[in-house]
């Protein structure tokens, strides 16, 4: 084995070598939730630090919460809390690239939006590895793009591999009265052999216009028709997607709004086999508050997720998922310690916090510490490069491994470091 093998070898737990393949599931706070107002809070602070919340005291010593989220609190002992992440962009497009790719953005500058120059977020990386099982994408996104008019953030599709590896994304309110997923069952009339024996039909057409082949729009049509054909003649996604065979108390308990609900869909599309989930907790910078911040977390923000967050931890228990998925939940940074004259905080990369479950994680940590004033990291810090080192490990994948880009060169997936204390519990 070479020095870099070994190296590889000793910076990788060793949690992905079960007979069941690792999944990951994403609970994304798009727009950047606050640690101060969540898992970091500072009662010894100055008011303008400390906010106007109270703390409360989780299952896990010396890790305290906001007095808003109160039932994630009492299932600390189901996760990890990591105080210590930090990067240096505080722009949600680069920031969302980063925390959701492990990968700097090439080129990345103000409002930089997607684009196949992009590195793959996770659901990506994963399928260029390992194929997802057969009539599964390889990664789900849900409830809605992240995009705010023409910008439409980086980090949500498999950027340089093309669209062969990119999710599928949902787009609709899954707790809405009408909430259905179109075109993942065959047309009435349409049985799967029918579909099938179409489908060859046209393979036959497609092969005999190589030259059409070859063109990049071309590619993405045929790799999306396999996919799709995948995904409707399997109809476990589509299964999984009738939200409303939950009986209604388990609807209830994750709490019928919008954040909830796609907690409550997750889990059933990892249950369906869906390698990666990722489920944004509304719309685009749904959590960036620069004003009027304590009102609206307390009000419209924190409950809910509470509720959802909750929820989705006891069933994901409670259903032996928790043995083979990865659960986190962060923001693409934190907020800015010192409170703004309208009352809200503004962005800040040099210190936030994230939540870790299950494959492998052990529950009960709290993980590195923050200064007086949560401004920065006391401890060793970790970057969204070693978020996507452990990521790529717990998905049995080498974080180092070589991918091909655009152009045929060959690109290191990921150049981070996998958060070791997640795992074996020794404090860094």
């Amino acid at each position: 084995m070479s020095s870099f093998a070994r190296a590889v070898a000793k910076d990788t737990p060793s949690l992905s070598s079960g007979k069941k393949p690792k999944s990951l599931l994403i609970v994304f706070l798009t727009g950047a939730a606050s640690h101060i107002e969540t898992f970091d809070p500072k009662p010894d602070a100055p008011p303008e630090i400390r906010g106007e919340y109270k703390h409360i005291q989780t299952r896990t010593p010396g890790l305290l919460a906001s007095e808003h989220m109160p039932k994630i609190a009492a299932r600390s002992h189901l996760y990890s809390v990591v105080r210590s992440l930090a990067h240096h962009d505080n722009n949600h497009l680069v920031a969302t690239h980063h925390v959701l790719t492990g990968h700097m953005q090439p080129g990345a500058f103000f409002d930089k939006i997607a684009s196949r120059d992009d590195f793959p977020n996770y659901a990506g990386g994963l399928s260029y590895f390992r194929k997802p099982p057969e009539g599964t994408p390889c990664g789900v996104n849900l409830p809605t793009y992240l995009m705010e008019g023409p910008l439409l953030w980086p980090g949500q599709y498999a950027g340089f591999l093309g669209p062969k590896h990119d999710v599928m994304q949902i787009s609709k309110d899954p707790n809405a009265a009408d909430f259905k997923v179109e075109n993942l069952r065959p047309s009435a009339g349409m049985d799967v052999t029918q579909m099938k024996d179409r489908m060859a039909l046209l393979n036959a057409v497609n092969g005999q216009q190589r030259w059409l082949a070859e063109q990049a729009e071309t590619r993405k049509i045929t790799d999306q028709q396999q996919q799709a054909l995948a995904v409707l003649t399997s109809g476990k996604v589509a299964k999984a997607f009738d939200i409303d065979r939950e009986p209604v108390a388990v609807r209830e308990r994750y709490g019928r709004h919008a954040f909830g609900q796609s907690c409550l869909l997750a889990r059933r599309l990892i249950e369906a086999g869906v390698p990666v989930v990722q489920a944004n907790m509304g719309r685009v910078q749904n959590w960036d508050s620069h004003g009027g911040l304590f009102n609206r977390l307390k009000k419209d923000l924190l409950p809910p997720l509470d509720s959802g967050v909750s929820a989705l931890l006891d069933d994901m228990n409670d259903r032996g998922l928790l043995e083979d998925t990865m659960v986190m939940m962060l923001g693409e940074f934190g907020r800015e310690p010192k409170i703004n004259k309208d009352g809200g905080r503004e962005h800040w990369a040099p210190c936030f916090s994230g939540l870790f479950a299950g494959a492998g994680v052990r529950g009960g940590q709290v993980i590195g510490k923050s200064d007086k004033t949560a401004a920065h990291p006391a401890t060793t810090h970790y970057s969204p490069d070693d978020i996507g080192a452990t990521v790529y490990s717990v998905l049995g994948i080498d974080p180092h491994s070589e991918v091909t880009d655009r152009l045929g060169r060959p690109v290191q997936l990921n150049r981070g470091r996998v958060i070791r204390p997640l795992f074996d519990g020794a404090a860094e």
